[in-house]
């Protein structure tokens, strides 16, 4: 079955709608310090990458769904309309409040491009052929994570801040153009009924989830009222959600998915890929400038190289999966690779070189995961499933990296003195990387429960 240059030309296009919503939350971070100093609340700028991220999180699950039962192009322009309206608003904000508002409004937008790219994919090409296209994923996140800073310095400069949200709009009006002309999928049933509960315990649950990560031992004190009562939200949200899809007619995350093996699999060794590849990002940094004593201009030069990493094994990853067929080796070497970058980062003393080292095993276990587990899930989804399936799956990543940095952090901050110094901060990271090996042996263990199925032709 071959695949059409007409066909190649759509998913380029939809590369670039992800592209956008990559770039969007990379180049708002350079944009900060302006943005605060026009509109103020510097109390609250924080919320301006916090809203977007959080709502991208509670709507990739949700838009999956809604593309299984509406039809995963209509929801993708949905969600693309989404992002451009938000954008405008961002660019045309008075106040702090309204343009964290309309970043949540983009955020939403932005999730539901994401999955809905993701499901279109699946649905226009055989697992086989698909993963070639996955691997596309991972250069456009390179491309928007290398590129974000540099673009947003340079429009900030030179056109001011809200042109970083304008800038949306005529490319992503060029892809609502094309993708509702040349984009032909097989139509979806109308009739369907929403699951509005589940949507809304799945979001409180999300929402519970992300705040009490960025909270807890921060803002609030871990025994204060607000973190005990989000992690009691935490806790109760969950179970409520799980009950109510065991009710509902259309459910959001059908719970038969879970009779799966591949499925339950991927979700789990997900979970745990997101807890240990994002989860301990800030910690490598703080390694590199407070226990090795490289400066911070060399160390986003180390980290660059640790994003790189990421990028090509994840796109050598697809590219191998594609020609074999197969996807198992890649988690379990990914957490092997974990395991061994915890364990070389807690017992050697590093300079700049083996730092280099360390950190690019780090990428390379980070990309070998991130669409080989995407492909196992596809090619286990029935059709009727797969946004179900792949949004699952990446709210699954997305929640792991949350409690990842949050259970980092309290290992941080519940070994450092009142005044630290390099050897209380070589102390606290020396538990951190020790406990990143069991956490990856764990990994390992479920990545070796993946079946080993070949991706379908068919």
């Amino acid at each position: 079955m071959t695949v059409s240059a007409g066909a190649t030309r759509v998913v380029v296009l939809l590369m670039a709608a992800v592209f956008l919503s990559l770039l969007d939350s990379q180049i708002v971070a350079t944009a900060l310090p302006r943005i605060v100093a026009d509109l103020g609340g510097l109390d609250r700028f924080a919320w301006v990458t916090t809203g977007y991220l959080i709502a991208g999180s509670v709507a990739v699950p949700v838009y999956g769904k809604l593309g299984d039962l509406y039809g995963r192009k209509r929801v993708f322009l949905v969600s693309i309309l989404v992002f451009l309206a938000g954008s405008v608003a961002c660019g045309l904000a008075r106040t702090m409040t309204q343009l964290i508002v309309f970043r949540v409004v983009q955020g939403i937008g932005s999730g539901g491009l994401f999955i809905s790219v993701l499901s279109i994919l699946g649905e226009m090409f055989t697992p086989r052929q698909g993963a070639r296209y996955y691997g596309w994923f991972s250069l456009t996140f390179g491309a928007a994570s290398l590129t974000g800073p540099t673009i947003g310095g340079l429009l900030t400069g030179l056109a001011g801040w809200r042109s970083i949200f304008l800038v949306n709009l005529p490319l992503g009006a060029l892809v609502v153009a094309v993708v509702a002309i040349r984009l032909h999928l097989p139509a979806r049933r109308r009739q369907a009924r929403v699951d509005c509960l589940g949507v809304i315990l799945l979001a409180a649950a999300i929402v519970a989830v992300n705040l009490l990560t960025t909270w807890a031992g921060t803002a609030y004190a871990w025994t204060s009222p607000v973190t005990l009562g989000l992690a009691a939200a935490c806790v109760l949200s969950p179970v409520l959600f799980v009950l109510a899809q065991r009710r509902a007619a259309d459910p959001v995350i059908p719970l038969r998915l879970f009779r799966d093996r591949t499925f339950s699999v991927v979700v789990a060794v997900g979970f745990i890929a997101g807890f240990l590849g994002l989860g301990i990002v800030n910690y490598l940094v703080l390694w590199l400038q407070a226990v090795l004593s490289i400066s911070v201009q060399t160390s986003g030069y180390l980290l660059t190289a640790m994003m790189l990493g990421v990028v090509l094994a994840s796109y050598a990853s697809t590219k191998l999966i594609a020609r074999t067929g197969s996807y198992r080796r890649h988690p379990v070497a990914s957490m092997v690779l974990f395991a061994l970058a915890g364990l070389l980062c807690a017992v050697v003393d590093a300079g700049p070189v083996l730092a280099t080292v360390l950190l690019l095993l780090f990428g390379i276990a980070g990309g070998l995961n991130s669409q080989a587990l995407s492909l196992a899930a596809r090619n286990a989804a029935r059709r009727d499933d797969i946004g179900a399936v792949q949004g699952t799956a990446a709210m699954a990543r997305q929640t792991g990296t949350a409690l990842g940095a949050s259970f980092f952090a309290a290992l941080v901050t519940g070994n450092l003195p009142a005044q630290p110094g390099p050897a209380a901060y070589a102390d606290a990271l020396h538990l951190v990387f020790l406990a990143v090996i069991p956490i990856a042996l764990i990994g390992l263990a479920l990545s070796l429960l993946l079946p080993d199925v070949r991706l379908s032709r068919s």
